[in-house]
């Protein structure tokens, strides 16, 4: 019988079990991981010790799962095993296109494409048809939303710019035709018209800003400040500052300030770019939702303004031209954590916003999630989706895979689908309303627990306050750094922001994921009212600014201090 994953029938039952789990777990001092020479391989292997290591491995993490609060992770993962084990003894491998089939066998694709519909529904899409450009098209990520905002991009810099495939003639030494990348030319003669920027808040993730350094897509900053160009000019005019900003302000909950990512777009759009737009469902640090409905209808009057629908580019093809029409904009929604679950607090009735590809136009063109985020799998994977219409077509296709290489990877992990495919089986949209909404209330009473036990403990103890923040409906809660005993005792995740011109504080999060109970919670808080829990100041000092990670000083904006922890760079 498949075990329930995360079932939550009797609260107060959940509660008890999780307490005795608590028990046994604190009755036991945590156990060490191994040392690095323990694990060492040499030519005779370690035969005899290899047993004992692998126990030694397990005891160890089996602990620091029982604690685990600091990453968005879901660590309640029975079902996997119990369910899913005997797939551990095939290879299965989902290479190609997920909707044909590859001559490689062992592959899990009827649950790939079972999985792929299931969000495609969830995500208000019609399910993939070949011949229906608004249709779904996507494939499960071997990565987690890395690699999805990475293709993300590659498509949406390869769609706006006027790319495009050409079947060219054989040659004198094959016959075959072949496949060819082409850059198409804009009928307005607009040099800018294949440019394209991308706009993101200091909020994302750091793969956005990695994956447009790799693509070659330039941020609005970099285009701004370009010496070459005349538009350094109206930086203080357009964004308030005297230089272009890398990234898009935010507000102090960590949503994208939605006026000043439509000035940015409005400017570089009348200068003719083409732009790439990114929108964060749920960020790593503050687990903040930008409002994707707002955004995408008020950019879709700066796009009718400045002609940026169906601009037309002219092909040559046999010698002959012709016409094709491209949108100049891509909206691209890293939902790594919340796409996975937003629509089940909307079901709830909880006011979060619309963000899939329901939206009217100009509408989102791709969204991205992390399954081993939400609902959970034990290694990274994800779902990457777009419009049938706006997916450029494959490359040459290898004879040996016998199916369209339309993904990023060449692999992909076959396992992932059939976790994911496992989980939705398992659970109705009723269950997992209920197991959204219990992570929701979970962060709710967490923020309440941290307001009423520690922060006045710390102002009996004369200490430096302890900046608790949630931001609305998100599962991430947030204050100011513990001893290093109890970050590390629940995997809390820190980020250090600057303070003045010689100091830093430092900010712990946690994630009230579906494995996190009320009594762990009760344990978290038992350990934070302890008289040395806190290093009486938040603040301390640094020799060096060089100390604090770059990203969290910009350049034009070191005159900036913030209370709280505003970066957001984190766990993919």
């Amino acid at each position: 019988m498949a075990h329930d994953r995360n079932d939550t029938p009797d609260r107060e039952a959940d509660h008890a079990t999780a307490s005795r789990d608590a028990e046994e777990a604190a009755a036991h001092k945590a156990p060490p991981m191994p040392p690095d020479s323990a694990f060492k391989l040499g030519p005779a292997g370690l035969k005899e010790k290899r047993p004992r290591l692998l126990a030694d491995l397990q005891r160890y993490l089996d602990h620091q799962r029982h604690y685990f609060l600091g990453y968005q992770v879901n660590q309640g993962l029975d079902d996997v095993a119990y369910d899913l084990s005997d797939l551990l003894r095939v290879h299965t491998n989902n290479i190609g296109d997920p909707f044909k089939d590859s001559n490689l066998r062992t592959h899990t694709k009827p649950l790939e494409r079972a999985v792929l519909a299931y969000y495609a529904d969830l995500w208000g899409i019609a399910p993939h048809d070949e011949k229906d450009p608004k249709s779904a098209w996507g494939y499960v990520l071997s990565m987690g939303s890395s690699e999805g905002n990475i293709y993300g991009l590659l498509n949406a810099r390869d769609f706006v710019s006027g790319k495009h495939l050409l079947l060219e003639r054989g040659t004198s030494e094959s016959r075959v035709p072949r496949l060819a990348m082409a850059q198409a030319t804009p009928v307005t003669g607009n040099p800018n018209a294949t440019v394209p920027v991308i706009l993101f808040s200091r909020e994302s993730h750091y793969s956005i800003a990695k994956s447009a350094h790799t693509l070659g897509i330039p941020t609005f900053g970099a285009m701004g400040n370009d010496p070459k160009r005349d538009y350094l000019k109206d930086a203080r005019r357009v964004m308030g500052t005297p230089t272009w900003p890398t990234e898009v302000p935010s507000h102090d909950d960590g949503r994208i300030d939605v006026d000043g990512l439509v000035r940015a777009v409005d400017y570089f759009a009348e200068k003719g770019h083409p732009v790439v737009v990114v929108l964060n469902l749920g960020t790593t640090f503050k687990g903040a939702y930008d409002d994707v409905e707002e955004a995408v209808s008020r950019l879709g009057g700066v796009f009718e303004r400045h002609g940026m629908y169906d601009r037309e580019f002219t092909v040559e093809r046999d010698g002959k031209k012709e016409r094709i029409k491209r949108d100049g904009f891509w909206i691209h929604v890293d939902g790594a954590l919340g796409a996975n679950y937003v629509p089940f607090l909307a079901k709830a009735g909880v006011a979060v916003p619309k963000f899939d590809f329901s939206l009217p136009r100009p509408g989102v063109s791709s969204i991205v999630a992390s399954g081993h985020k939400y609902p959970g799998c034990p290694w990274p994977c994800g779902v990457f989706m777009t419009r049938r219409g706006l997916q450029l077509q494959p490359p040459p296709m290898a004879d040996y895979v016998g199916s369209p290489d339309t993904t990023f990877a060449g692999s992909r992990n076959g396992f992932s689908a059939a976790v994911l495919w496992n989980f939705f089986a398992e659970h109705s949209h009723d269950d997992q309303v209920r197991m959204a909404k219990g992570c929701h209330d979970t962060a709710v009473y967490t923020a309440r627990r941290l307001e009423e036990k520690v922060a006045p403990r710390l102002r009996e103890l004369g200490k430096d306050p302890l900046e608790r923040e949630l931001t609305r409906h998100s599962f991430s809660v947030r204050f100011r750094a513990p001893a290093e005993r109890i970050i590390e005792k629940y995997s809390l995740a820190t980020v250090t922001v600057p303070f003045g011109e010689s100091s830093v504080k430092t900010y712990v999060h946690l994630f009230t994921m579906p494995h996190v109970t009320e009594a762990l919670i009760d344990e978290l808080i038992a350990d934070l009212m302890e008289e040395d829990a806190f290093p009486a100041s938040a603040v301390r000092p640094v020799a060096t600014r060089a100390l604090i990670p770059e990203q969290h000083t910009p350049a034009e904006e070191t005159e900036v201090l913030y209370s709280v922890a505003m970066t957001d760079r984190g766990f993919a």
